[in-house]
């Protein structure tokens, strides 16, 4: 299939009207998910497009790797170092129409793209790969204005429950989830603040998770009053020992980020000014 769309304002154009086409069921669900708020598009751009993409997508080889006990992923934002094409598409969901379109769907509307891709980016995730349950860091890069939403397209082809690598959304206890596919060509977008847990399931087939994030900021308080923590994590229902580890993990990290919050804007996951 030929590609037809080739730069970020026509993707953006077309991701837009998408979402505006599709708005008053994306806010129904929206309203009515849980246990985080959210909702997913599919199919939402042309299937040659999209594949186009993938073909292009960053091999891991070339990104960044995070390999702890609570992840293990490949990583990066060093869009000038990648095929063009991926710049195009990482700029298209900071477009202002995009940005409208998805606060018309989620009652946001003071929502701020960050062109710096603070944690976001590429991702590649093998067999074997994993994100454990965790809280995204409550604030941008300089720690200034708050992230509300986390916007994730997926490129990976194959993709089903059973291949793994798919995003799980928790209650605040971590114990109960809904899953969703990372379904090749599909948008989904979650809301983050202090109890929006979230991981993503043990990569299990031979085919890439790949996938493109972003993420949207305010300058208030998603849930009206100020809170600040830094990415914590916890184990999944089954590993009693490694949440415990995990619960010591984030709470240090957290002491660590409240005395030493300078040491929050030096992340390497994080766009260099060009």
């Amino acid at each position: 299939m030929a590609t037809t769309i080739s730069n970020r304002n026509d993707l953006a154009r077309e991701i837009a009207k998408k979402i505006r086409d599709n708005k008053d069921k994306l806010q129904q669900y929206w309203n009515s998910s849980t246990p985080i708020r959210h909702f997913y598009l599919d199919d939402l751009l042309p299937e040659g497009d999209v594949l186009t993409l993938n073909e292009k997508f960053p091999p891991s080889k070339d990104l960044m790797l995070r390999s702890t006990i609570r992840e293990n992923k490949k990583v990066g934002v060093d869009l000038s170092h990648y095929d063009p094409i991926i710049s195009e598409y990482q700029y298209a969901f900071q477009n202002e129409e995009v940005i409208k379109a998805v606060g018309e769907v989620t009652g946001k509307t003071d929502l701020l793209p960050d062109p710096s891709f603070y944690a976001a980016g590429v991702s590649v995730m093998e067999k074997g790969d994993f994100l454990n349950p965790h809280l995204d860091n409550s604030h941008d890069g300089d720690q200034k204005v708050y992230r509300v939403l986390n916007i994730l397209f997926y490129v990976g082809l194959n993709r089903s429950l059973e291949t793994g690598g798919n995003l799980e959304l928790w209650d605040p206890d971590v114990t109960e989830k809904v899953t969703l596919v990372s379904q090749f060509n599909r948008l989904a977008v979650m809301e983050t603040h202090q109890d929006s847990w979230h991981s993503v399931s043990k990569v299990m087939s031979d085919e890439p998770r790949l996938c493109i994030s972003n993420y949207y900021f305010a300058e208030k308080s998603p849930i009206e009053k100020d809170f600040s923590h830094v990415t914590t994590f916890k184990g999944w229902p089954e590993e009693k020992g490694k949440r415990f580890v995990l619960n010591i993990d984030g709470f240090v990290r957290n002491i660590i980020g409240k005395l030493f919050p300078f040491l929050l804007t030096r992340s390497k996951h994080r766009k260099k000014d060009d």
